[in-house]
């Protein structure tokens, strides 16, 4: 009978050094791409949420004109001005009352279509030498009509002629308690529109040559007196001390 080979061979290990090594970095490598995406979900879905706002309340430094101002980043409407620079405008919105910028427990109304609570502020350099209440006996006057009536807070409202460019607006005037004289223009409520955000619109001047033009709701309209000293505040406390006079 043929001889048989009695030798046996040792099997080998089921999984190779070499496919423990290339298994280990894959699962690595998957474990450090699934950390990434989730990061990366989490931020973009932060981002997604915050749309064009900002919750950053880093200082940001703008000059306008001949005037400085620091303004915290979530106050800016617009990603492109939130940049420490001269700029030709910037456009703020802030909560009322409270005078804050975009914030989440703030999302809400900031995200509203007619937000009620949003005042919107756009500053620039002085082109007129008058502000809107200097504006009031020589322009103003010569294109109101005769009557007056009763309007919120105290005001007396009066309606402009035809012609005069300033069809479905009224005019409100006043006195503030330091004798001053107050001017805004408002959407005629006569007309049945529906109330928007920036029903009324008044600009003063504040800094060395700086117009602070605010837009807000006709429903806060009676309040005119606390928010026109709000606002000068909030623009005068962050002028930087030089330009501030």
């Amino acid at each position: 009978m043929p001889d048989h080979d009695t030798t046996h061979s040792t099997p080998g290990p089921l999984l190779s050094n070499r496919f423990l090594s290339v298994a280990t970095a894959v699962i690595a490598v998957l474990a450090l791409s699934s950390l990434a995406i989730s990061f990366a979900g989490k931020h973009y879905g932060h981002q997604l949420a915050l749309a064009n706002h900002s919750d950053s309340t880093t200082p940001i430094k703008v000059a306008i004109g001949r005037d400085v101002l620091t303004l915290p980043e979530n106050t800016l409407r617009f990603a492109v001005q939130r940049v420490s620079k001269a700029h030709e405008q910037v456009d703020l919105y802030l909560s009322w009352p409270e005078m804050r910028g975009y914030e989440d427990a703030l999302r809400s109304r900031f995200n509203s279509t007619h937000p009620a609570g949003i005042v919107f502020l756009q500053i620039s350099q002085s082109t007129m030498t008058r502000d809107m209440s200097g504006r009031l006996d020589p322009i103003y006057r010569q294109l109101l009509g005769p009557g007056v009536t009763q309007g919120p807070g105290g005001l007396e409202e009066r309606h402009f002629l035809p012609g005069t460019g300033y069809e479905g607006e009224v005019l409100l005037t006043g006195t503030d308690k330091a004798g001053h004289v107050y001017a805004v223009r408002c959407l005629d409520p006569a007309r049945g529109s529906a109330p928007t955000s920036s029903d009324c619109q008044r600009d003063i001047h504040l800094g060395r040559d700086m117009s602070v033009l605010y837009r807000f709701p006709r429903n806060i309209l009676h309040d005119w007196e606390n928010l026109e000293s709000a606002i000068r505040t909030y623009i005068q406390s962050r002028l930087s001390p030089a330009t501030s006079s």
